[in-house]
């Protein structure tokens, strides 16, 4: 069984992550933001780093995935590869701050790459306004977040949404974060595991 958790940053992904391997018992595996060396250049200089960041993420997520594939564990998943191909990358694109000589060189390797993998069973997309992920980004207090423009954060929201709309790879849940407070309230969570409980259910 592979759950992946999907959202734009400050969404709430990683603690979510967290809280169902424990509930659940399974293997959880994150993004790599800790050991990425490109972040810090990235909210600096976006246009200068804008490519490198993103065939970092994209080579990253392909040996994830390749990994839970071959694993044969029960894993949940902090954010997707496809994420980085139809939300970030087309938007650093549409910005300026890629040029398509690179979007197309990341797009055709991610075409390669997609064509070797597969959706995970449930993909779970944490749904947050501006507001609400500005104010979780705020408190979690990562340096390299400190640059992050609302405006940047308002067009990933969008892209997002339209992403979300024509999604074709498996099931699918929305949680709500505005309204949902699975970090600090245990019922609101208790929620979100009985919705996965019933899509699981129904995936056999």
């Amino acid at each position: 069984m592979h759950i992946a958790i999907a959202g734009n940053i400050g969404s709430g992904k990683t603690t979510l992550t967290n809280l169902l391997a424990k509930h659940y018992g399974w293997d959880a595996h994150y993004e790599d933001v800790e050991e990425n060396p490109y972040l810090d250049d990235f909210y600096s200089e976006m246009q200068r780093w804008s490519f490198n960041l993103q065939i970092y993420f994209l080579r990253s997520r392909f040996e994830q995935i390749m990994d839970i594939k071959n694993s044969g564990k029960n894993i949940i998943q902090d954010r997707t590869i496809y994420e980085d191909a139809y939300i970030f990358a087309p938007n650093l694109h549409a910005m300026g701050l890629m040029t398509k000589r690179d979007i197309d060189n990341y797009t055709g390797l991610f075409n390669l790459m997609d064509s070797f993998v597969q959706g995970p069973d449930l993909l779970i997309y944490l749904r947050g306004s501006i507001s609400t992920l500005v104010d979780q980004i705020q408190k979690r207090g990562r340096a390299y977040e400190n640059n992050i423009r609302i405006d940047y954060l308002s067009r990933l929201n969008e892209r997002y949404e339209a992403w979300i709309s024509s999604y074709d790879k498996g099931k699918m849940m929305i949680v709500d974060v505005d309204n949902n407070k699975f970090a600090h309230d245990p019922e609101h969570l208790g929620e979100i595991i009985n919705r996965i409980d019933g899509e699981i259910n129904g995936l056999f």
